[in-house]
């Protein structure tokens, strides 16, 4: 019979029975267990992740895993950059509770979506905070502000916007800088290099080493700055020395990026602690600011920070604004609600304002007390070598100066924990722990080479 002209019946008959030899083969193949040489099925130990290694503890995180695991009774956490109080416990901030009952009693508030650029009113007051009361480029609309998750989804979500939409690619980093730094822009696209920061025979600023490594990067790179209390070595510009920087980044192009992790924490003022930042603004020029609240407010689980892009018009940073947003929702969508909320409760009432910034300077003067402490204690041993540069360095990091052999020597025979670049948060001491601290850096610098 000629296949054309075959009925439909028949041809609909032909292709049912096909397809019941093909069910009637994939049953027998199941049976037979065929479907075992599929990588992802259950019927065997192999995993297609089989090949991957154990990834390496974080060089700071690592630290407190470490601490967790010693059982010594005068073991000492000073690795992760987080505020203790003279008994050594974490703190929650008394305006931070009576902000957070303010947001509870409030029946009008909800769990809605924020969006993608965050908590208009966090926004507003962040850029204020940091940019000033009066700042032109506020009043005029040219800065944009996003709410990211902490400083490092700030860092991550600018250099994101960057790679995609700067000239530039490259970013200078001080060196050395925050651990977390190279990975956030590597990862971001961003070609990273470094600039002379920290010279360890002063255990002071290398200024000259800072100009002549800006002075030669090529033209409208991106350079990363700490706002203040640079970490880890706590070692910051002087005002004269940030005038300087301002005016040979600006006319070489270079592009500042500004990480504020620790505005009001280094000082214990908030405008003084602002003031390199508010200095590149007051120039009209453009620049990139990563803010966070974790350490100024205490609220590190809460992941709140900010991202704010300072334009030449309106229009642009309207523009950029477009953009941030383009970064932000494939990445996390859009940001919490709670950690902004706190924070605008905070800076909008002038009451918890000013009580804030009272508990603030408490937090900062404890730290600066520490530091005195210390120096005074190895003073009072005769330690070896010139410590003033404890007293000298500002905010919540100290860098010591011990080498990584010294660091070790320290956590084994006497449970002190801390990076090995020498690095200790001096937020984690307590008038307690002072002397143990200090018997330990003696030991270790007559000891170990």
């Amino acid at each position: 019979m000629n296949p054309e002209l075959a009925s439909p019946s028949s041809s609909s008959d032909r292709r049912i029975s096909v397809l019941a030899r093909h069910l009637a083969g994939v049953e027998m193949d199941y049976k037979n267990d065929s479907i075992s040489a599929f990588p992802t099925s259950g019927s065997d130990n192999n995993s297609v992740f089989s090949h991957v290694v154990r990834g390496p503890e974080d060089p700071i995180l690592g630290v407190t895993v470490a601490y967790n695991k010693d059982p010594s009774p005068v073991k000492l956490n000073l690795g992760v950059g987080a505020y203790r109080t003279e008994e050594g416990k974490p703190l929650v901030l008394n305006v931070v509770r009576k902000a957070e009952l303010l947001l509870v009693n409030d029946r009008s508030r909800v769990k809605e979506y924020l969006p993608i650029t965050g908590l208009a009113e966090f926004n507003k007051l962040s850029a204020k905070l940091m940019f000033g009361a009066n700042c032109p480029a506020i009043q005029e609309n040219r800065v944009t502000t996003v709410q990211c998750l902490s400083g490092t989804g700030s860092l991550r979500v600018g250099a994101e916007f960057l790679a995609k939409h700067y000239l530039q690619r490259t970013i200078y980093i001080p060196q050395p800088t925050w651990g977390n730094h190279p990975k956030i822009f590597t990862l971001a696209g961003l070609s990273v290099k470094t600039y002379r920061y920290y010279d360890p025979a002063t255990r002071g600023l290398n200024f000259q080493g800072l100009m002549e490594d800006l002075n030669s990067a090529s033209s409208g790179a991106i350079v990363l700055l700490h706002a203040c209390a640079h970490n880890p070595t706590g070692v910051d510009p002087t005002s004269q020395q940030w005038e300087q920087i301002r005016k040979l980044m600006r006319s070489k192009g270079l592009m500042p990026f500004f990480d504020s992790a620790y505005q009001g924490f280094a000082s214990g003022n908030l405008d003084a602690d602002a003031q390199p930042v508010r200095m590149f603004v007051a120039d009209g020029g453009e620049l990139l600011l990563a803010q966070s609240y974790a350490k100024n407010m205490g609220l590190y689980g809460e992941r709140i920070g900010a991202l704010s892009i300072v334009c030449k018009t309106a229009d642009v940073a309207a523009r950029v604004e477009s953009q941030l947003k383009l970064v932000i929702r494939p990445m996390y969508s859009n940001p919490p609600i709670h950690g902004a909320s706190i924070v605008a409760a905070i800076l909008k009432n002038r009451d918890l304002y000013n009580e804030w910034t009272i508990e603030l300077k408490a937090m900062a003067d404890r730290i600066i007390s520490m530091r005195q402490k210390l120096f005074e204690a190895l003073r009072a041993r005769g330690t070896p070598g010139d410590w003033s540069h404890i007293v000298k360095q500002i905010g919540m990091f100290t860098f010591t100066g011990l080498n990584s052999k010294q660091v070790a020597f320290m956590t084994k025979e006497y449970h002190i924990y801390m990076t090995s670049d020498g690095r200790i948060s001096m937020a984690g001491l307590s008038s307690k722990t002072v002397p143990h601290l200090a018997d330990a850096i003696h030991a270790a610098v007559k000891q170990v080479v």
